[in-house]
């Protein structure tokens, strides 16, 4: 007999349900889900298979729940910060940029196929906030949105945690004093050309011209650090160049 998943105590139904109630907009102040019992009743299951289900999604990550407070959306504050305070304990600005030589010109590529007529304004407009800065704090900030946005317009949700663990990474005090020393001299220019390249491929859907952009783009990041750092140690090698095109 196959059981029938509307049942008040089927918690595969209530979790499926759940899901959907996840993706939905609007969950209220904090991303706060409504209490078990309005769950239940919305859902039409009982309490038991709502808590159970609740258990599923918290152990995955995609809820948080609090004695009194109740249920929230997203990881348990504090969780990540606490992951990536120690990532940057054991990390140097070369490690950063070998992850993100990996990693963002597939987010270029992507972003190239999958992003909104709107994310293109966005990009151009965070590109403007760039080059009108007129401190390093303001310069990194807009330069991170900047690339959180093309990351999130690659519409990777596993590829956008990744990269969110990065950029916490680079937020770190010494990694901008360094990048700030690399961008200085004839280097800022060039990244504000390198920006909008990066941006004119991913308007143009072009995901293999949009990756090597952006691989061009980390590459003179990267040569532009190592040479800053140089004298504090011996000279690193610079990541070989690779085909990023399109498989």
């Amino acid at each position: 007999m196959v059981p029938d998943r509307t049942h008040p105590d089927n918690a595969n139904y209530a979790l499926e349900k759940l899901r959907e109630v996840l993706r939905e907009s609007g969950l209220g102040a904090e991303g706060k889900l409504p209490t078990e019992r309005e769950l239940a009743e919305r859902l039409g299951v009982g309490r038991r298979a709502v808590r159970r289900a609740l258990e599923v999604l918290e152990g995955e990550g995609e809820v948080w729940r609090r004695q009194g407070a109740g249920t929230f959306v997203g990881r348990r504050p504090g969780a990540l910060a606490a992951d990536v305070g120690a990532i940057v304990a054991g990390t140097d600005f070369m490690e950063i940029m070998e992850v993100r030589l990996r990693i963002e010109p597939q987010l270029a590529q992507l972003a190239a196929l999958r992003a909104k007529p709107s994310e293109l304004v966005r990009m151009r407009d965070l590109a403007h906030k760039i080059r009108e800065s007129v401190d390093a704090d303001a310069r990194e900030l807009w330069d991170g949105a900047l690339h959180r946005q093309i990351a999130q317009s690659a519409r990777n949700q596993l590829f956008l945690t990744i990269f969110d663990v990065i950029n916490h990474v680079r937020q770190d005090e010494a990694w901008q004093a360094i990048r700030e020393r690399a961008r200085s001299g004839d280097g800022v220019s060039v990244a504000y050309a390198q920006h909008e390249d990066i941006i004119n491929a991913i308007a143009a859907r072009d995901p293999a011209r949009a990756a090597e952009a952006m691989r061009r783009h980390l590459l003179m990041l990267q040569e532009r650090l190592i040479r800053e750092t140089s004298h504090d140690g011996p000279q690193i090698a610079v990541m070989p160049e690779e085909d990023v095109s399109p498989a």
